[in-house]
């Protein structure tokens, strides 16, 4: 115990000298000269100009072939949309002519309603009827019908092709290798940041938009592929073995049906995140809800922008509850008859769409839901929020200006005043003292190529807020869960309302907090805590509740008071999943950050986001990259961490 301490204490020493006086003998410390560094920005702007301009894969120009890629997506995107939204229409632009109209709305709903019944019963097809029937009477079906094209166009390629990836993972370990490190980037890398090569070689339009939300999505459907296939029990594939079975009947026949239910799940991630990006992919092109949501943010319309943010939470929820549904259900054999006996919903589906599209062709209401009847919040929201500044917009202030004094601007000032060289090893050698030398290795060079690259001084920005906000985030979350964690009818509340925060887009979040406090780090920290600290709560809840009650027993009955009992068992046991929630906050947090570039930060995110506008992929994906190397620092250094408290605790991990 006191040689790690004494490590700590030699090193932290170090760091304080260079820090206190290394700014004359070793300048480059603090500031990495401009002559060593890495042009990445140069050298990734020149190879996708190289990619679009020179490379060719044989006789085929690389740039024909994503725009035939491009086509292959568009083509079953455009049937999709003619079916929900536009109708089936002879020309483009305002001169096209519909020459037959879309799904009536009241159909679509009866198709969810269907659907619902035939996963889940009478209780979840009224639930997708009420989520369906809400983006309706909200007057947001168009722009739900195109977010819902996009949708279904892009979830079955993200499926089949994570699915695919993910098998090709279990079969050759290398690959599987290969692959980690390339979706950790997938996942960690903002979404703007790879934007302007997407819009580059594919083209503005709602394809480019599908092709960004698939790099998106598609990780966790390799990621529960490869582990969903890893846990198949040996006596399934020694049943497939005795059967006779080719490795290909093997992998399609046996296991993958074994996998079912985690491959489902894997569906169920590829649906949210592609929800999740619809705001973002509405930037190059892709309209519908998400565009209505950014429309409502650069307008400031809170109450547009919530119905908006809303109506995808209620998609969200429908295609969630109907995608874990059909996970739970149990396939039975077609029964035997008729047709109709055997597709009974099918052909119900098949009446209902005659039916309405009939009806509708006589009845307008029928086709399209009614102006008259549309209901709408926006109203009461600026009035909300006019009655919030009026009122209170002193104490605001006081309360902005103080934290800004005596808490970030002095923070900001010391995270920018440290040598980046002292950090650089630092943080080496945290990763050495939790993971050994390869976790050393890794947050070594990724901290250093983030200096390298020239953005030490934007990634302290960065650390500053997200650090700032996650702390923050755990202040306002471990007290709530820990008021919550035992009392079932208030977790129930609370987890309904935790779930609504989750789908709510974050763009929403940053709307009222622009128009209580202006734009700056303050609304940005402001709106990251509120995004973040869902994850704070919901994995400390989950560890408290993990806790053995046999040891809180023991506890009381060796005369533990309550205080003892909370602090020295509960959260001393839950504190692996705790640590695993304090990851978890710092992802969400930075996620939020680039988006918080849109008020005026001045971080990595706000370099991605000028690089988005200004079409240079260089230094967005280098600003990108520098993102997601914090984000897998603190990733790995967290885990870690977590592992040896699981050790120390007895509940396994490395000794």
């Amino acid at each position: 115990m006191a040689q790690p301490r004494l490590i700590w204490g030699v090193a932290l020493a170090l760091a304080a000298i260079l820090w206190l006086w290394g700014q004359t003998l070793a300048p480059f410390a603090f500031e990495y000269p401009k002559a060593w560094q890495i042009p990445a920005a140069r050298w990734i702007g020149g190879f996708i100009t190289w990619l679009v301009k020179e490379a060719a894969i044989g006789p085929l120009a690389f740039s024909d072939v994503t725009r035939f890629l491009a086509e292959l997506i568009d083509a079953p995107y455009r049937l999709v949309l003619s079916l929900l939204s536009t109708g089936l229409l002879s020309g483009e632009g305002s001169s096209a002519i519909q020459l037959w109209p879309p799904l009536p709305w009241v159909a679509v709903i009866g198709l969810f309603a269907l659907f619902g019944l035939y996963a889940g019963g009478p209780p979840l097809a009224l639930t997708v009827t009420f989520c369906m029937g809400f983006v309706a009477v909200f007057g947001q079906w168009q722009s739900a019908m195109v977010t819902l094209a996009s949708i279904i166009v892009a979830v079955p390629i993200g499926v089949i092709g994570g699915l695919l990836l993910g098998i090709a993972a279990w079969r050759m370990p290398w690959l599987d290798r290969a692959l980690k490190p390339l979706l950790d980037l997938m996942q960690t890398m903002p979404v703007f940041a790879y934007l302007v090569p997407i819009l580059i070689l594919f083209g503005f339009g709602p394809t480019a938009a599908i092709v960004a939300t698939l790099i998106y999505a598609m990780p966790p459907m390799t990621r529960i592929t490869t582990l969903a296939l890893q846990r198949i029990p040996s006596e399934i594939h020694d049943l497939g073995r005795m059967v006779g079975c080719t490795p290909r009947q093997m992998t399609w026949r046996v296991l993958v049906p074994s996998a079912r239910e985690p491959l489902m799940v894997g569906v169920n991630q590829v649906i949210m995140l592609s929800l999740n990006m619809v705001i973002i992919a509405s930037m190059i092109g892709a309209g519908g809800l998400g565009f209505d949501v950014l429309n409502a943010l650069r307008r400031l319309d809170f109450g547009a922008g919530l119905e908006a943010g809303l109506a995808i939470v209620a998609l969200a929820v429908a295609l969630d509850r109907l995608s874990q549904a059909l996970a739970r259900r149990s396939w039975a054999a077609a029964p035997h008859g008729t047709l109709a006996q055997r597709h009974p919903y099918l052909i119900a589906a098949l009446a209902l769409i005659a039916v309405t599209w009939t009806l509708g062709l006589i009845l307008p209401a029928i086709q399209t839901y009614p102006d008259a009847a549309r209901l709408t919040t926006s109203p009461f929201w600026a009035a909300a929020v006019e009655w919030i500044n009026l009122t209170f917009f002193d104490t605001l202030e006081a309360i902005k200006t103080a934290i800004l004094t005596l808490i970030l601007i002095p923070v900001k000032r010391f995270l920018l005043s440290l040598p980046w060289l002292a950090v650089v090893a630092l943080l080496g050698l945290a990763g050495w003292r939790l993971g050994g030398w390869k976790l050393a290795a890794l947050t070594t060079s990724l901290s250093f190529l983030i200096a390298a690259t020239g953005q030490w001084e934007k990634a302290m920005i960065t650390v500053y807020l997200c650090g700032l906000s996650t702390l923050f985030a755990l202040m306002i979350g471990l007290p709530i869960a820990i008021a919550v964690a035992n009392r079932d009818q208030a977790w129930t509340i609370t987890r309904a309302i935790l779930d609504t925060l989750q789908t709510l887009p974050s763009f929403v979040y940053l709307m009222p907090v622009v128009m209580l406090f202006r734009v700056g780090d303050f609304a940005a920290m402001i709106a990251v805590v509120a995004y973040a600290v869902v994850a704070a709560i919901r994995y400390t809840v989950l560890g408290l509740q993990g806790v053995d009650p046999r040891l809180i027993e023991a506890g009381r009955a060796m005369g533990c008071t309550d205080w003892q009992i909370l602090s020295r068992i509960r959260l001393r046991l839950a504190l692996p999943e705790i640590l695993l929630g304090v990851n978890q906050t710092i992802m969400f947090a930075l996620s939020m950050l680039v988006i918080t570039a849109l008020v005026g930060t001045r971080d990595l995110g706000q370099d991605v986001y000028i690089a988005l506008t200004k079409a240079n992929p260089g230094n967005g994906l280098v600003a990108g990259l520098a993102v997601a190397f914090i984000a897998i620092i603190a990733d790995r250094l967290i885990h870690a961490t977590a592992e040896r408290q699981k050790a120390k605790l007895g509940l396994g991990g490395p000794a």
